[in-house]
């Protein structure tokens, strides 16, 4: 009997957890990086994470720790510190914007009803978990997790509602 061989599985996002506070979690990287001492190699890991709640709260954490579960629980606990509220739009979001965050950037644009969430696998988590149904993202320069989540989480920051800029120029919204 032949083995076969299995080759290099990408692991795609874990599925959302929930706690009792109605957050959702979801762990989108984890990161594993080795320091050579004199006995071998040392690993420490650090996990990239979202929290949402699927009702225009969300946040993103990163924690570290030698060991995935200890990473992952610091990353939880400073995404959940980290709670913003963004303006949604029903299920998409009001108007397009442009979040960035180091060499990435993120251009997020509203989409019609039964478009879904159109984004890579690094953002749609965040996107999915803040409550959006209906968003078109497009991702330029760096594309690295960590600066794609703050990039699109700049975005979601930048959103603002009709009803908070006609408050803010002192006129009434048609």
């Amino acid at each position: 009997m032949a083995m076969q061989r299995t080759g290099n599985k990408r692991r795609r996002p874990q599925e959302p957890e929930e706690k009792g506070d109605g957050l959702e979690e979801v762990v989108i990287r984890i990161y594993r990086c080795s320091k050579v001492v004199k006995g071998g190699r040392r690993f420490s890991l650090a996990a990239l994470v979202a929290v949402g709640d699927r009702n225009g709260r969300v946040g993103i954490g990163y924690g570290k720790g030698n060991e995935t579960p200890i990473a992952v629980t610091k990353a939880m606990a400073e995404a959940r510190k980290n709670l913003k509220t963004i303006s949604l739009d029903g299920k998409t979001i009001p108007h397009p914007i442009i979040g960035r965050c180091g060499a990435s950037k993120v251009i997020i644009l509203p989409a019609s009803e039964g478009t879904g969430v159109i984004a890579g696998k690094k953002l749609r988590p965040l996107f999915e978990l803040a409550g959006i149904h209906d968003l078109l993202t497009k991702a330029y320069g760096s594309t690295s997790p960590k600066n794609l989540i703050k990039a699109g989480m700049d975005a979601l920051l930048k959103l603002r509602s009709a009803e908070l800029i006609s408050e803010l120029r002192g006129v009434s919204a048609k």
